[in-house]
């Protein structure tokens, strides 16, 4: 159960607790917990083409705010594998024969993509806090009249979030809100929701999981913390026989894997000189690191004997000024 920094660093410093880090979150372990009494705590949830926000909150405490960056490559990249394909049956070299669809049925790879990282994060949540409840709001696609299999299956939206309510509900049960009823909760507390979706502000996105949870969990009539932890994730490309267009001479080089040089691309590292970092590719026996507040590259050029690692990561977290 989350508990005042001093009383953490008080915990840490009579040898009763252990330093802890997870993924931009610091916590701590106890070693003598006398009872399991914990508060009710709930994870509201707006999902979200762009943008999308998590918000875990007790009746006490509003505890953590997330934006987080929605996954939108999925798509195009799949596509791009089926065009590559279908190209290469056409050449004259020794092929297998085309086999049947096998994609057919199931959830479509973009929308496993997009609602299994909200899952992801759920988990990851669950993991470090109490929580007895997700309260989500229910986005629904277009629906006809009379045609009640129509509405339940034809689109991947819906596929997919029936799929991520009955993930979740093996965790904690599972309340749902329609879009209506969020803006009611949000009007009752006199906030209001920003026109700019993009911005990395609370009244964006995080506004709105802020009252889907406090409606769950009561306590407050305003918001008693604001601050946003923004959370991207980030794109691996897995091995691939070789990259799209040839170089010189018409030879194709080997592309993607998730190893360089021993580190495990994502992973956290600390460099002597730019500090903190995250590991990206490989050249030449030399690493990539990248910048962990905006993904920018700091360089190609990088021993591997001058970066310590700290811990593996998929997504990068900045907590933002308060």
């Amino acid at each position: 159960m989350p508990c005042h920094p001093a009383r953490a660093r008080e915990l840490v410093r009579k040898g009763r607790a252990l330093r802890r880090f997870n993924r931009g979150v610091f916590y701590i372990q106890l070693l003598d917990r006398q009872d399991g009494v914990t508060q009710s705590v709930a994870l509201g949830i707006d999902p979200g083409s762009k943008k999308e926000a998590f918000t875990v909150k007790s009746e006490v405490r509003t505890f953590l705010n997330i934006q987080a960056d929605a996954v939108t490559w999925v798509k195009d990249a799949v596509e791009t594998r089926r065009n590559l394909r279908r190209s290469r049956r056409f050449r004259k070299t020794p092929c297998r024969e085309n086999r049947t669809n096998r994609a057919q049925g199931g959830l479509a790879p973009s929308t496993r993509a997009r609602w299994g990282w909200k899952l992801r994060i759920a988990i990851w949540l669950s993991q470090l806090y109490p929580i007895r409840c997700f309260v989500v709001e229910d986005v629904c696609a277009v629906s006809k009249k009379f045609q009640r299999k129509w509405n339940s299956s034809f689109s991947p939206l819906e596929v997919g979030k029936s799929w991520f309510y009955n993930q979740l509900a093996k965790i904690a049960p599972v309340e749902t809100k329609r879009g209506w009823e969020t803006k009611e909760l949000r009007d009752a507390h006199g906030l209001k929701k920003s026109r700019d979706k993009m911005a990395e502000t609370f009244s964006a996105h995080c506004v709105d999981s802020w009252v889907l949870a406090n409606g769950s969990t009561g306590g407050h009539t305003e918001p008693d913390n604001t601050r946003l932890m923004c959370i991207t994730p980030l794109r691996f490309h897995r091995r691939q026989l070789h990259v799209q267009n040839p170089v010189t001479g018409g030879v194709r080089k080997a592309y993607g894997g998730t190893r360089s040089l021993g580190f495990k691309r994502g992973s956290l590292v600390k460099h002597v000189k730019y500090g903190l970092a995250y590991v990206g590719g490989f050249s030449n026996h030399m690493l990539s690191l990248h910048s962990v507040a905006d993904g920018r590259r700091l360089g190609q050029n990088f021993r591997p004997e001058d970066c310590s690692f700290l811990t593996y990561g998929s997504w990068r977290t900045r907590l933002l000024p308060a």
